[in-house]
């Protein structure tokens, strides 16, 4: 039996609190015009799930505790289901199927939807060809993918999709390592609590002086009172830079010796702090969490969550304040091996349902790779 990775149980433990959500959906959009063969989709989408074993991971438990079944290429198959949609319907179409809702452990984490046309007079064959403007939705739960796998996803579909045009499978050498690998070796690499020579007893005295005294919540001027239930109703407000701002700022960082995240890092704590935050600032990052080159093609759940904290004490120059940031970011990053779950739990801060522990405030820089789909429908 293969223990959940620890994300996949954060992920899980999420599911089983939150109940049946499609908060965690991972909605991937293709547009495609001109005559896409069905029958050669259906066979790509399943060549991709035969190579990567997440994707035909399910999650039951066994004492309250979850693993990873993963279903055998020849059991596990995603139907391709087509729903003729108006053009002026597309985009409710979309979000129809990206809202479907996973039972982890019944179900593998990957579906797919195809949104053809609407035609008075179908085509005969219409399961085999579709001609025309359509929209393939593939949804996948966060609990087998991250941002970072959408590129080998949508690339390796692209590949089988024309080998399968070309009536022959796809020429791929076997992947070095799966994900179930990954998680025990995650596991392998950390050792035991009670070492003190462990990855997981070394890094954790790190975070435990790093994060020492830390505010539990940041107090910012909000317009409205926190819920007492966090209800993931968020906002969006989008603010594009000029070029040549873009540009003043990386001449800022490469004269600071910084990185350009760790300019996006130190300002949105300055801002904070602007606002009432006050001189401690933790602010929550992603990273990838592939710190080994055979796991970059792979589909998977891999990231973890890092806190950076500032410290805006003593009134600093936003140079002084870079310098800060980078070595409290240089930091966090020698010792990203600790995954976030197991962090808050030995750290233990006072939870709440409304707020996140430890950070409440989150910079993201999106910097994976893009997938693309380079052959023709």
């Amino acid at each position: 039996m293969i223990p959940a990775s620890y994300a996949q149980r954060q992920m899980w433990l999420l599911d089983q609190l939150e109940g049946p959500t499609a908060l965690y959906n991972i909605p991937l959009v293709l547009r495609m015009s001109g005559r896409l063969d069905v029958v050669a989709l259906r066979a790509a989408l399943d060549d991709v799930l035969a190579r990567h074993e997440s994707l035909r991971t399910r999650l039951p438990q066994l004492g309250g505790e979850p693993y990873q079944e993963i279903l055998p290429p020849d059991e596990a198959s995603v139907e391709l289901t087509l729903v003729p949609t108006p053009a002026d319907e597309l985009e409710s179409g979309i979000a129809r199927a990206s809202l479907d809702v996973f039972d982890l452990a019944a179900e593998i984490p990957l579906r797919a939807t195809l949104l053809t046309p609407v035609s008075e007079q179908p085509p005969v064959d219409r399961d085999s060809l579709v001609t025309g403007e359509c929209v393939l939705v593939l949804v996948v739960h966060h609990i087998a993918a991250d941002g970072w796998s959408v590129a080998p996803l949508w690339r390796e579909l692209s590949e089988a999709y024309a080998a399968r045009c070309a009536g022959r499978e796809p020429g791929w050498e076997p992947l070095p390592v799966q994900y179930a690998d990954y998680s025990l070796w995650q596991q392998e690499l950390l050792g035991e609590a009670h070492d003190p020579d462990s990855v997981r007893a070394r890094q954790l005295a790190y975070w435990r002086q790093a994060l020492a005294g830390a505010p539990e919540e940041l107090a910012l001027p909000v317009d409205r009172p926190r819920p007492a239930t966090a209800d993931h109703d968020g906002g969006l407000v989008r603010l594009d830079l000029p070029a040549e701002l873009h540009a003043e700022l990386a001449e800022l960082a490469a004269r600071q010796d910084v990185t350009m995240f760790m300019v996006w890092q130190a300002a949105v704590a300055v801002l904070l702090s602007k606002l009432g935050a006050g001189e401690d600032i933790p602010i929550g990052s992603p990273v990838a969490g592939r710190t080994d080159e055979v796991l970059e093609d792979l589909v998977g759940f891999f990231v973890n969550t890092l806190v950076v904290r500032t410290d805006l004490s003593g009134a600093p120059t936003f140079a002084e304040v870079l310098g800060r940031v980078r070595q409290a970011a240089l930091g966090a990053l020698d010792h990203q091996d600790l995954p976030f779950e197991r962090l808050v739990e030995e750290l233990a801060p006072v939870r709440s349902v409304g707020r996140h522990p430890l950070f409440q405030v989150n910079v993201t820089l999106h910097n994976t790779p893009r997938g693309r789909w380079t052959c023709r429908a």
